[in-house]
């Protein structure tokens, strides 16, 4: 809400958003564009989406795949270049859906969800781009791989099941200095050879672009709080 007591609109939010993704860019000395923000969905009805469709917004964030199917199929079909991706946990029996469904999932983080993407990859001969999600914190109620295990579980996944591996994704506890996950995540992804980092919300993205992040998961400060 402005000081004036008006509520600003998702379009409104999703502006200045923008703006201070383009000023954290600037000050990082980083390329113009060279974070692209997800604005994250979940839980928004399409018609609250529409507001931000027609604001220029093309990329979006679901956290459900049984969500996002009935909510996206429609949206695609009069928006064509709309570009959907997977933040959230999937789980294998969701693996075929998500691959028809989403242009990038960003948690690939054990054995059977990879073997699992490789194979519907196969079958249904697309091609997601794919984030491998890291543990940073090493938090007992996350998803994500163990820091310590993040190289070997990547290579196993470029070597072994053949996929294509983009970049790294990570949620950092709620109660700890963001910047160190950030760091942590940008100096692994030098060592992996990954072009791609996933991080930043709505609290921390200035601080994630300054890190270098590539993409961004914004829902609350677009949509409001949940």
């Amino acid at each position: 809400m402005t000081s004036d007591g008006y509520h600003e609109s998702a379009a409104e939010k999703l502006r200045l958003v923008r703006d201070a993704i383009a000023a954290a860019t600037k000050d990082a000395g980083r390329a113009p564009g060279s974070t692209k923000l997800i604005a994250v969905s979940k839980t928004i009805e399409a018609a609250a989406v529409r507001p931000v469709i027609a604001a220029g917004q093309r990329v979006f964030g679901e956290n459900r795949v049984q969500e996002a199917q009935g909510k996206w199929p429609a949206l695609r079909a009069e928006f064509s270049d709309l570009e959907l991706h997977l933040i959230g946990p999937l789980q294998s029996n969701k693996a075929k859906d998500a691959v028809a469904l989403f242009d990038a999932i960003h948690t690939i983080d054990r054995l059977k969800i990879a073997e699992t993407i490789a194979a519907e990859m196969a079958r249904q001969n697309r091609r997601p781009q794919l984030f491998v999600q890291v543990n940073t914190g090493e938090e007992p109620q996350k998803a994500g791989v163990q820091p310590r295990e993040a190289k070997a579980f990547v290579n196993f996944c470029r070597n072994d099941l053949k996929l294509e591996i983009d970049g790294l994704m990570c949620i950092p506890p709620v109660d700890e200095e963001p910047a160190v996950h950030f760091a942590f995540l940008a100096k692994l992804a030098r060592e992996t050879d990954l072009k791609s980092l996933s991080m930043g919300m709505s609290n921390d993205f200035e601080t994630a672009v300054a890190f270098g992040a590539t993409h961004v998961r914004i829902g609350s400060a677009i949509f409001g709080s949940r």
